[in-house]
């Protein structure tokens, strides 16, 4: 009742460029860009044929991963307003997304958990607002098995290798049960470094399969998109050698 008075006195705009609106104006919806096949088997990201893995693929800790959408325009500037704007009902939107990609069945969801001092500054945990979004359209739990045990600082400047070397113990399990099959949550991909030592945490608390499921993918070097066959939704075509 009152998040529907208030939508009335103060009506929730366009998350992607704040003008139009809600959850996405026509010309943002436009720009997004959805990951859809033909692509990664293991990790969902587009290739001009299918294949079983890619070059892209996330650490071997992970099962497997899909993307709502590219981690660019619209779908880049929405995250950012959940992540930083204090936006939090994007993740509604972006959590319907996020289940719309048809991931594994799961017995519960969990999230990447936010260092301490990010979650003072932020006031909520965005991979939580999106987990719990993601559960609420599977009509899965939500669990929280593993807790941050090192404060890493920011990745956006590492190397991948970096990037597993700074996440290596980051995360450890706090006692809490965790169900075999789990959907770990979390706001982008980029290497897949912190979400793999997540994944060992979760594994060290019980969980035997760890699918990870974000709202954007990152795809440094993506060209332009194309249709594979017409009537198809945007897909992202990399450039290199194909994946066997």
């Amino acid at each position: 009742m009152r998040a529907g008075f208030l939508d009335v006195v103060f009506p929730r705009r366009c998350a992607g460029c704040a003008r139009g609106g809600w959850p996405f104006c026509p010309d943002c919806a436009s720009s997004l860009t959805p990951l859809a096949p033909p692509w990664c088997a293991r990790c969902g990201l587009p290739w001009p044929r299918p294949c079983d893995a890619c070059p892209r693929c996330p650490p071997a800790e992970l099962d497997g991963a899909r993307a709502a959408f590219l981690y660019d325009g619209p779908a880049r500037r929405a995250i950012h307003k959940l992540k930083f704007s204090g936006w939090r009902g994007v993740g509604a939107a972006l959590g319907r997304a996020m289940a719309a990609t048809e991931p594994p069945a799961a017995d519960a969801v969990t999230w990447v958990p936010l260092a301490r001092r990010r979650l003072a500054e932020r006031g909520y945990d965005q991979a939580k607002v999106l987990a719990v979004a993601v559960a609420r359209e599977l009509g899965v739990p939500t669990v929280r098995p593993i807790r941050r045990a090192v404060s890493t600082g920011p990745q956006a400047q590492r190397s991948a290798a970096e990037r597993r070397t700074a996440m290596r113990g980051a995360f450890a399990p706090n006692g809490r049960p965790c169900p075999p099959r789990v959907l770990l949550i979390d706001d982008v991909l980029t290497t897949g470094a912190t979400a793999a030592a997540c994944a060992v945490a979760l594994r060290d608390a019980g969980a035997r399969s760890v699918f990870l499921l974000v709202a954007g993918r990152a795809a440094p070097g993506a060209t332009a998109h194309a249709y594979t066959r017409s009537g198809l939704r945007p897909g992202l075509w990399l450039p290199g050698d194909l994946p066997r």
